[in-house]
């Protein structure tokens, strides 16, 4: 291993993230168990479970699928140790890889198939628990949703602490289920039932009243959230750009952006970029002519289904930035 235990490396904090596509070094890193050193010529991935012809590829079988690019937003789904801490750490890359709807049609797959489960090369111990390798999973009709296994990242190979040499991206579902140094891919009627799906990852669902319903819902789906990007902590009202922007984003896309000049009193609309692929939405709105005094911007983003990002207590909780008057 080269890096053995939990690492984890957040380089940008929203109001860095002006790019659109971010680059390598901006990119956030979370590993769980830490990072193996895999030769792209020894990287084997095997398919078994519930299909007809368990097989396995080698990175150059990988590379002889037709090169598929998606472009997407890569949220963290924070710690799995508190999983209602609000966090900003989302990014938005460019994809490089094979579907595995390809890799997974010549196998032959089983109809009594509900779930797809993925397993990295990584082992070892994370709070506690021994892990023998890194494994989540997802639900089987989400495969024809672009689900990558991707050797490339904004057009290079995949850096070591990212997955080289290839690595599962699941857009639109958080990265915690974008297992990286993808070795093993098992087709199964139930979930999988390690401790990444089965004791973390999974968040409570509320019942009508608002209290805890005793039921838990899969750590899949990115909710609604945005961020501000300018102006930024230490920005002010008389800095030289006019507009109020930053990114939004969700599973499935956001449809609403609304913006707050004090501290969630009063909102208004944003303007909303339409949404390319799987990627985060720029929003901007106008600066005001003048403010009187310190203020709190904030932003809020809804989805197409209609969910709203919450105000708190939720890891996608409204952001909120400083800005003093001129």
């Amino acid at each position: 291993m080269e890096n053995k235990g939990f690492y984890g490396n957040i380089p940008a904090k929203p109001h860095e993230l002006t790019d659109r596509i971010t680059p390598q070094e901006k990119f956030i890193t979370l590993c769980h168990l830490g990072i193996p050193d895999i030769a792209a010529n020894s990287w084997r991935l095997r398919v078994e479970g519930l299909v007809d012809h368990p097989t396995t590829y080698g990175f150059n079988d990988l590379k002889s699928f037709a090169k598929r690019e998606v472009e997407s937003v890569h949220q963290c789904a924070g710690s799995p140790l508190n999983p209602t801490a609000p966090t900003q750490r989302v990014c938005n890359v460019v994809w490089g890889g094979a579907w595995l709807a390809d890799l997974l049609q010549p196998c032959g797959i089983k109809a009594q198939a509900r779930y797809i489960w993925s397993f990295g090369s990584d082992y070892g111990e994370f709070a506690g628990e021994t892990c023998d390798s890194y494994g989540k999973d997802f639900p089987l009709e989400r495969l024809a949703q672009d689900v990558l296994v991707a050797y490339e990242m904004n057009g290079e190979p995949l850096r070591s602490e990212n997955g080289y040499p290839a690595r599962l991206v699941v857009p639109g579902y958080y990265g915690t289920n974008s297992v990286k140094w993808l070795s093993r891919i098992r087709l199964a009627a139930q979930r999988a039932s390690g401790p990444f799906t089965t004791k973390w990852y999974n968040d409570d669902v509320e019942g009508p009243d608002g209290e805890p319903s005793g039921r838990t819902r899969p750590v899949w789906s990115i909710a609604p959230q945005s961020v501000i990007v300018f102006p930024g902590p230490s920005g002010s009202a008389a800095d030289s750009h006019r507009e109020i922007w930053g990114w939004a984003w969700a599973d499935g896309g956001v449809d609403r952006v609304e913006v707050s000049l004090d501290a969630g009193e009063t909102w208004s609309n944003a303007e909303v970029e339409p949404r390319t692929q799987m990627s985060w939405q720029r929003f901007s709105t106008a600066w005001p002519d003048a403010f009187a005094s310190s203020q709190m911007l904030m932003s809020r983003a809804t989805s197409r289904n209609g969910e709203i990002q919450p105000s708190h207590s939720r890891r996608n909780a409204i952001f909120a930035v400083q800005v003093e008057p001129r």
